[in-house]
């Protein structure tokens, strides 16, 4: 009888001990199975870097302004309010560490991700230089919807020569070739041509009718998961994009 009361007891002792462990077990098992952190963000440093504890971040899957380009300090005062002193999970991918030994993550806050809504409000464009992983669809998804509700760095180029220019891919020179379909001389000065990071060539000439003029463009070309295409007008409006 005194040995069944120690196995009683035993046994409860047991339970009450996993009870009390349960959500330090739960919260590893999460951190394992979904190779995701918490962290409080005490630091924006710009629209797609933070920090947490002096470990910088940089948020996956987008490319915000750099400072002195249209929209940057935009994209940092929304990623200052979204974010900061709040805690979110960080999810992270194939790399861990870019080339500034920033730690590379997807930021979620309350299950929403801050870097889709960066997006979705024309604050970021995609950009996946590593290859398309499991987020790829839903961030060019959410670039479609921010170019519908045409905010921001989506806002669509009024210019009357943003209807007339067309472009294609030359793959094999590594090329692209921009065309004028209407039937008067489009001044593309001061426009630009940029890849999904920092990239860009400033345009400095027009095109007659029916002209076309080949442009190299070797970033275009080296992504391991190919790349997104963007023409911009002199007030860096939009005018075509293309992901390929």
């Amino acid at each position: 009888m005194e040995k069944k009361n120690q196995k009683r007891l035993l046994a409860i002792l047991i339970l009450l001990i996993i009870a009390l462990n349960y959500n330090f077990i739960d919260s590893s098992l999460l951190k394992i199975f979904n190779s995701k952190d918490i962290a409080v963000i005490n630091e924006v440093i710009d629209g797609d870097t933070a920090k947490t504890n002096g470990t910088s971040i940089r948020l996956l899957g987008i490319n915000t302004p750099e400072k002195g380009e249209l929209y940057y300090n935009e994209a940092k005062e929304f990623l200052k309010d979204l974010i900061l002193n709040k805690t979110v999970y960080l999810e992270y991918g194939k790399e861990r560490k870019d080339k500034y030994d920033r730690t590379l993550a997807y930021i979620f806050l309350e299950n929403e991700s801050v870097n889709i809504q960066l997006i979705e409000n024309g604050f970021a464009n995609f950009y996946f230089p590593s290859g398309r992983d499991k987020y790829f669809s839903q961030y060019k998804e959410a670039w479609e919807n921010c170019i519908e509700s045409n905010k921001n760095l989506c806002e669509k180029s009024n210019n009357k020569c943003s209807a007339c220019i067309s472009k294609e891919f030359d793959f094999e020179d590594e090329l692209i070739v921009l065309k004028n379909a209407c039937s008067f001389e489009c001044d593309l000065n001061n426009w630009t041509i940029e890849a999904e990071g920092r990239k860009m060539i400033k345009l400095n000439f027009t095109l007659n009718h029916s002209e076309e003029k080949d442009l190299e463009f070797e970033t275009l070309w080296a992504q391991e998961g190919g790349n997104t295409f963007f023409l911009r007008d002199d007030e860096f409006k939009l005018v075509l994009w293309e992901n390929f």
